[in-house]
């Protein structure tokens, strides 16, 4: 993209675009971590960002939102400054995935694929994080919480408050990663 055209993104960000896609011998290759990269800036994949990257890398808008669609991890609305997302695949439903997805909404008192009205959270069901292992999982951001249980819900949630500089009653939070190694040990 030449320089006289007119970015929606950060100098930085457009500049990055243009190494990414030199990387690749076809350039369609750096759609995904285009998305990626102008998600975090933008905060999610408006269409603006979708007709500029597609034309980025000389593709159809609905080439973009096709392959864009088929990752949980990329969205096409805003989100809260955190976007909580709980697995509820088979190995995570079966160790109380839905409780703890019921516990958030309570917490958060919003519904499914909500956003707090102080746009601090939002709230996704997901089919697959990759902690089958260690289920119930949920991933924030880009950070993951695994072995989970509902009792933890406020104390994760107080924490997030916390580093955002949102005063909160660190009483629910106070021990919750010491008490999810409890939990851990005695599994």
């Amino acid at each position: 993209m030449s320089p006289e055209t007119l970015s929606i993104f950060s100098p930085a960000l457009a500049a990055r675009f243009d190494a990414l896609v030199s990387n690749y011998p076809v350039k369609r290759s750096a759609l995904v971590p285009m998305l990626l990269y102008a998600q975090d800036e933008v905060g999610y994949l408006s269409d603006g960002v979708i007709a500029e990257i597609a034309r980025r890398l000389g593709l159809t808008e609905l080439d973009v939102r096709n392959v864009a669609s088929y990752y949980s991890m990329l969205r096409f609305k805003p989100a809260g400054r955190y976007n909580i997302q709980v697995c509820t695949n088979i190995c995570c439903m079966l160790r109380g995935a839905y409780e703890l997805y019921d516990r958030f909404q309570e917490e958060l008192n919003i519904g499914p694929h909500g956003t707090t009205p102080d746009g601090l959270f939002s709230l996704e069901e997901v089919e697959c994080i990759g902690a089958c292992s260690w289920a119930p999982a949920i991933q924030v951001n880009y950070s993951f919480h695994d072995e989970l249980t509902p009792d933890l819900v406020a104390g994760i949630l107080a924490d997030y408050r916390a580093q955002a500089g949102v005063p909160t009653d660190r009483s629910s939070s106070v021990g919750w990663k010491a008490q999810a190694e409890r939990t851990k040990e005695h599994a």
